[in-house]
């Protein structure tokens, strides 16, 4: 009882107070009028934030049923089944986009060694047989092609010209699959889009990978402020609203370009961007969807 009425007026004796916490002489009543204004700029703004995380729930939801397990099967081998990266579901249902450093150069065909998309929901994990239908290793993409019935396809292309700023979400395995199939999504913004090798000032500081890449055409990708792990190498990029893939994470082959120079290369994710994805898959004569 005491503390309310003292509360209260302490309250009233701040609300009359001619002092301005922000400094200077101002009007009475001007720091309220200021308060007044936030919690209006909130009550705007809050809705706009529910709506965005509806709608991202909404998504995710759907860009799950798309969203594999990349790896390889060996019968002998134990387990049979190695994680090696994401990737997801394009075209007619039958193809799938990852990253092209990831996949082995070479199979045992001695073992039965395959490869393979896995797909389900925790435990229940069904592998499928798949080979490479194209494979462009300068923005270091795969084309793969999984047997039996299609998975639902995620559409490629952004609704409107991606820019810094924008918001964006990924969904993948980044740690794998050790205890099954569960996709964990990361949602944040295109911090920066920017070329894939930069020039170091000392000639001596760029190793083999950025010279040639250095050598050939640069392109640009995407920096993205949401953290992505090794296992998320080839999640698909997407719109929160959308759903519609705009880049394909890539945790290892941009880094190495960008940050040859630093002795610590940082935690910052890259993506490349999905034109390179429409390009392999107009080469590869496979329809977009």
């Amino acid at each position: 009882m005491f503390r309310r009425l003292a509360v209260s007026k302490a309250m009233k004796l701040w609300a009359c107070s001619t002092v301005s916490p922000f400094g200077g002489d101002e009007p009475q009543f001007r720091f309220p009028r200021r308060l007044a204004w936030l919690a209006a700029m909130l009550f705007t703004i809050l809705p706009v934030l529910s709506i965005w995380a509806a709608d991202l729930a909404d998504t995710v939801s759907k860009v799950k049923a798309s969203v594999v397990a990349v790896g390889t099967v060996q019968p002998a081998r134990q387990p049979p089944a190695e994680f090696l990266a994401t990737g997801f579901v394009i075209a007619q249902g039958q193809h799938v986009v990852t990253n092209a450093h990831v996949l082995p150069a070479m199979l045992d065909p001695q073992g039965k060694e395959t490869l393979a998309i896995f797909i389900g929901h925790g435990q229940q994990v069904e592998s499928r047989k798949a080979i490479k239908v194209a494979i462009d290793p300068i923005h270091d993409l795969a084309l793969l092609k999984f047997e039996g019935s299609p998975l639902p396809p995620l559409r490629l292309g952004e609704s409107r010209p991606l820019r810094e700023g924008h918001a964006v979400a990924f969904t993948g395995f980044p740690l794998g699959v050790v205890l099954g199939l569960f996709p964990v999504t990361h949602a944040g913004i295109v911090s920066a889009i920017s070329p894939i090798a930069i020039p170091a000032a000392v000639a001596a500081q760029l190793d083999g990978p950025t010279l040639k890449r250095l050598r050939e055409e640069p392109y640009e990708v995407l920096q993205l402020d949401a953290i992505a792990y090794p296992g998320n190498s080839g999640s698909p990029l997407y719109e929160p609203y959308t759903g519609r893939v705009v880049g394909v994470v890539n945790k290892v082959f941009v880094q190495e370009s960008k940050e040859a120079a630093l002795e610590r290369p940082s935690g910052i994710s890259y993506a490349i961007p999905v034109r390179h994805v429409q390009a392999l898959l107009k080469r590869a004569g496979v329809p977009s969807g």
